[in-house]
Formats: C-alpha cells, structure tokens, sequence
C-alpha cells in the first residue's frame, strides 16, 4: 500500500501536503502525533470517506477495510449485542452464536441487551472494539482505539486485537507513546498541520 504526494486542504488550510508513505501488507503501523496534527484526516483520506485535491493512495482498491472512529458511533436505539449483530452477515443463528463469542472475548457478557446509553465509557468502547475485529478486513483502521478503557482492559483489547487480525494490515492512531510502543511494528512520529513524518521508530515484538 503507498500513499504519493497526497495533498488535502480544508477551508483553505493545508492538512497534508504532499504526504507520502509506503506501509506494509500486514502488521500494526502506529501514526503518533499531538491532537489536531492531522492523523484522522489522513486515515479518512485512506478510508475513502473524504475525497484529497491531489496525490493518490494504491492497494486499497480490493481490501475490506473496518474503521473504528474515535467515537463510538454505537447505534443509541439499539442494544450492544444488537450493534454487533448489525456487520454480521450469517443466518440469525450463526450471528447470535458469533455475538455472544464477540461479548464474551470482550468481557460484557451480562451487558449484551443494554444500549449504548445504559452503558459506561469503557464498556461503550469495548462494543465497539467488539464491532470492528467482527466485522473483519484486510485493513484495520483505529482510531484511538483504546481510550476509556484502564490499563488492565487495554493490554486486554491490545491482545486480542493480535489475535484476530494477526495477517491484516492495522494503522492505528495514537497519541500516546506508551501505546504506540505497545502495539507497533513501526511508529511513524508524525507534526503538522500539514502532516509530516518527523521520526521512524522500528520496533518488532519479542
């Protein structure tokens, strides 16, 4: 997957200018960097949800791609179980079977039919962890995945996020570098606006 001299103004203020960056075709990239430097305007740009002025992004054309935003984006008039039976696309007997596993491997297993008001922050984002890794995909995009949730809870989601996509490609946004360290194979150390790549930290897991 490349990204070549992409380029993305809004209102007339440059938020990528000519960025480019190759990643690899699985693994975990981390995009580290202050709030407000760009980073959820480059994964949009990646995800296709927000058109970029000029430069283009190849190898995204047939891979399924799961977003987890920085909001939640649960459906509110629905409850948890039902917001992750919502990707699925089994009969209605594999996604019940395929939710209950999902609520379970995040730790609500008693929470399933409370909606997402009823629901506190963390457990709000382990639903929609939940969603994301059962939606599936060849690329992940995350978001500050693991805000709201405690140290405990973090290390949990960071180990199965491993395991359910250990040959998808994650680029996950962050900034905190205790987190990046944690989950990355390379950090790419990102400033701006416009976004530019200040640093590259290769770290492989022991």
């Amino acid at each position: 997957m490349e990204i070549n001299h992409l380029t993305k103004l809004y209102n007339g203020k440059t938020v990528l200018d000519q960025f480019s960056v190759q990643l690899p075709s699985s693994g975990t990239v981390c995009l580290f960097g202050p709030s407000g430097c760009g980073k959820t305007t480059l994964l949009n740009c990646i995800a296709g949800l927000e058109p970029f002025d000029s430069g283009e992004i190849l190898g995204t054309g047939d891979l399924k791609i799961s977003y987890l935003f920085q909001e939640d984006r649960l459906l509110p008039w629905i409850s948890a179980r039902d917001n992750i039976a919502a990707v699925l696309v089994g009969s209605a007997r594999q996604n019940a079977e395929q939710t209950k596993n999902w609520l379970q491997l995040v730790g609500l297993t008693g929470a399933g039919n409370r909606r997402p008001a009823e629901l506190s922050g963390g457990m709000r984002r382990r639903v929609a962890i939940a969603r994301a890794l059962a939606f599936g995909g060849d690329l992940f995009l995350m978001d500050e995945p693991f805000q709201a949730l405690d140290a405990e809870c973090k290390e949990e989601m960071i180990a199965l996020l491993e395991e359910k996509t250990a040959d998808a490609l994650k680029i996950i946004v962050t900034h905190d570098f205790q987190e990046a360290q944690m989950l990355a194979d390379v950090i790419y150390v990102l400033d701006g606006p416009p976004v530019r790549i200040v640093d590259t930290i290769i770290k492989k897991h022991a």
